[in-house]
């Protein structure tokens, strides 16, 4: 087979993706250097059609970056104005005081926001300073130069058959080459997957652990509406079988963002995350805050929730890892925004330091000790203890012995040193015959929907003709082991409803992909019990196409 030919560009650093991380980055270095070139390759159809999060937003990395943003109308219109923290029972709720929480609980000061109309707006700002930014370009592949660092990525490739080879209208993609390629993908990306595997860059630290992060937005009732209030609810309908939390955030226009997330660390393949989110809005309090309304958006994304002692090392020959790539995310504040805009602003920094001292494509130690010794390793070790205090004893004593650390943390100190977390979230899925089988209640098409009928709402569309880009390692491994063994797991933990089983009287057993349905959360990619499922990336501009997420 001949080797593909493919035209190069040549830039001074490439950015793979055009999340808070990315167009940080670009940002920064077109403040330091206007002629320096940045590019920033995004798969998405436009800058924000994959972008997911919950969010209340810590302004701390934006007023860093574009101190000015609020003259400059940066879709920061609603200032958190109410904080409520609830504990949930089957049929009514217990509130936590504001003042037992620790100070870093506290949303005074900052804003419910769409982080995808956050990233549009950046994408402008750095449009005006001359970066060049190309959405609808996925990144398929790393390019190595000869001393094994990486030069550059395969961007734009169009046309392969499902088999992958050639279709008729084929298109090779370009290679983007930078002096550094800075890859802020999001959780669990592609390339990102790669290049800590082909360096090592977990050695030494802690397994990276995951949530499934699930959000609806919904008009609702003006008279309901409390706009700038934040609710934030942990125990049912989750109880024992996992762990995990809901959202409810009301934003301006009437409308509220209601989220749910499931850790993926649980044991019991039977759980069905998905089905849990809509069974908890069918709790009294969020049932009479969302009667009368209507839900106008779905989607779902993979969280890292592994925080201090899971980032790998952050630098690699030729790049650097940004944002949730590398696992950025405060659990307990359920935040990483603010940190995946710093750590943008970090990598602009140690490569622009690197081209003054003329260099090129070797490692920037300086973003490293920038990271874990500056503000985002301050923020991440104040609560590096309650994510494995809750996956390994459970909800209640997360709450009382991890609020405990995160007040002394408060004081620069831990009596518990740094836990670990032990079991990857793959590891941790226990055999079906351990477990109970879970009785969900059939979604009631008012409050609640069944899974296709709300990927609809993620407005996903996939090119059916080019290969699945849920790719398995082994193809009798679902049937064979994940089944039998598992009760098939695929088939629940997946909030798209990408996977299903298939009896046929008379035959065997099929497992099929519906990759059309799939809204990139990645959770297959992290859950899948047999680490069989790679998530690689679709045609560019495939996915979901969400609007104000």
């Amino acid at each position: 087979m001949a080797e593909t030919t493919r035209e190069t560009m040549e830039y001074d650093v490439v950015i793979v993706g055009a999340g808070p991380a990315g167009l940080s980055a670009a940002i920064r270095l077109k403040q330091l250097d206007a002629d320096l070139n940045v590019v920033v390759l995004e798969k998405g159809s436009e800058v924000g059609a994959h972008i997911l999060s919950g969010a209340v937003l810590d302004p701390s990395g934006l007023n860093a970056l574009i101190p000015d943003w609020k003259e400059k109308g940066a879709p920061l219109n609603v200032p958190v104005k109410k904080d409520n923290f609830y504990m949930l029972g089957e049929s009514g709720q217990l509130r936590i005081p504001n003042i037992a929480m620790p100070p870093l609980m506290n949303n005074h000061g900052n804003y419910i926001v769409s982080m995808g109309n956050i990233c549009r707006w950046m994408a402008e700002q750095a449009e005006e300073l001359g970066v060049e930014i190309f959405p609808g370009m996925a990144c398929s592949e790393l390019v190595f130069g000869d001393n094994g660092e990486v030069k550059g990525v395969v961007a734009g490739e169009f046309g392969k058959n499902p088999d992958g080879t050639e279709g008729p209208g084929y298109e090779p993609g370009m290679e983007l080459h930078g002096k550094y390629v800075f890859l802020s993908e999001g959780v669990r990306g592609s390339l990102s997957k790669q290049v800590i595997a082909k360096y090592n860059l977990s050695d030494g630290h802690d397994v990276q652990k995951y949530g499934l992060g699930m959000k609806e937005i919904w008009e609702i009732d003006p008279a309901k509406h409390r706009e700038g209030t934040v609710t934030h609810t942990m125990g049912w309908p989750l109880g024992g079988n996992a762990g995990g939390g809901s959202f409810i955030y009301h934003l301006e226009n009437n409308q509220v963002y209601v989220g749910f997330v499931v850790h993926l660390n649980y044991k019991n393949p039977h759980l069905f995350p998905y089905m849990e989110f809509q069974k908890f809005k069918h709790h009294p309090m969020v049932a009479d805050l969302l009667k009368g309304g209507k839900r106008v958006a779905y989607g779902a994304r993979a969280i890292t929730e592994g925080g201090y002692q899971s980032m790998p090392k952050l630098t690699f020959p030729g790049g650097a890892l940004l944002g949730c790539s590398a696992g950025m995310v405060n659990v307990p504040r359920i935040k990483g925004n603010h940190n995946a805009m710093l750590s943008g602003i970090a990598a602009a920094e140690a490569a622009f330091a690197a081209f003054k001292d003329g260099r090129q494509s070797d490692e920037l130690t300086d973003y490293e000790v920038a990271v874990r010794e500056g503000d985002i390793g301050a923020d991440l070790k104040k609560v590096r203890n309650v994510k494995p205090l809750w996956s390994k004893y459970g909800l209640l004593a997360s709450l009382a012995v991890g609020g405990m650390d995160m007040w002394t943390n408060t004081f620069g100190f831990s009596l518990l040193g740094t836990l670990k977390h032990g079991k990857s979230d793959a590891d941790a899925t226990e055999e079906a015959s351990k477990h109970k089988v879970i009785d969900y209640p059939k979604p009631d098409g008012t409050l609640s929907f069944d899974r296709l009928t709300n990927v609809s709402f993620s407005f996903t569309n996939h090119e059916e003709s080019q290969p699945a880009h849920l790719q398995l390692t082994d193809p009798s491994v679902p049937v064979d082991v994940n089944l039998a063994k598992y009760a098939g797991p695929s088939a629940r933990y997946c909030p798209a409803g990408v996977y299903e089983f298939v009896h046929e009287e008379g035959k065997d057993t099929r497992f099929v992909i519906n990759f059309q349905n799939c809204v990139h959360c990645k959770t297959c990619d992290i859950k899948d019990p047999s680490q069989n499922i790679t998530w690689t990336t679709p045609q560019g501009g495939d996915g979901p196409n969400y609007p104000n997420m």
